[in-house]
């Protein structure tokens, strides 16, 4: 495992008072992101996470750093409402579960929430038919598995019965059923990690 994250000269003059390297400085650059995120900024929060997925691919860290930070990266552009970009990162999600299938009940449950965020973005925009399928997908695999993923169950009851889905409802069923996993109650300040503004600036991602 290599360390070149730590000596990248662009990260001079970012605000890490407790000298974390490694896994630990691009898990607090994520960590920082999570703040702008649950304060509302998402574009901010999203340059964030993509410095802490680059760093994690060039460290060759492991692949669980990288799909955390994906599902973050989803998050916020759902929450701005870019559905279109969230239905290609969960196609890519998809595409490298067709080369490696899930080996263990986490990378399972992985893949099934990456077809229910796939279904949630294609309603949400609209196209509640398409979203059927998907949402078959995901109960499909977590019932395989003796697992349960209650907002996608719902979801599939509503599409079958042909309901009329307003995104309200389904924002308030997300929340209810705890499917973003960046809220306030899950980030820890003490372990975020601020970028030196220059590395802020329109167009570094």
């Amino acid at each position: 495992m290599t360390e070149k994250p730590d000596s990248d000269p662009e990260l001079e003059g970012m605000e890490n008072p407790e000298g974390f390297t490694g896994p630990m400085l691009h898990m607090g650059i994520a960590e920082q992101g999570k703040l702008h995120a649950v304060d509302g900024d998402h574009k901010l929060a999203l340059q964030y996470y993509r410095r802490a997925m680059h760093m994690a691919v060039s460290a060759e860290d492991s692949e669980f750093f990288f799909r955390h930070y994906l599902e973050c990266v989803m998050e916020s552009l759902e929450h701005l409402g870019s559905f279109e970009d969230v239905l290609i990162y969960c196609e890519k999600a998809l595409e490298l579960y067709a080369k490696k299938p899930p080996e263990d009940p986490v990378s399972v449950r992985d893949l099934a929430h990456v077809h229910q965020r796939k279904a949630v973005a294609l309603i949400k925009s609209g196209d509640v038919e398409a979203a059927a399928e998907p949402l078959r997908e995901a109960v499909r695999l977590v019932r395989e598995a003796d697992q349960t993923i209650p907002l996608a169950e719902a979801l599939l009851r509503w599409v079958d019965a042909g309901y009329r889905i307003d995104p309200a409802r389904v924002l308030a069923e997300q929340k209810r059923h705890g499917y973003f996993s960046v809220r306030r109650d899950t980030v820890d300040a003490s372990r975020a990690v601020k970028l030196p503004p220059e590395m802020l600036a329109v167009g570094t991602f």
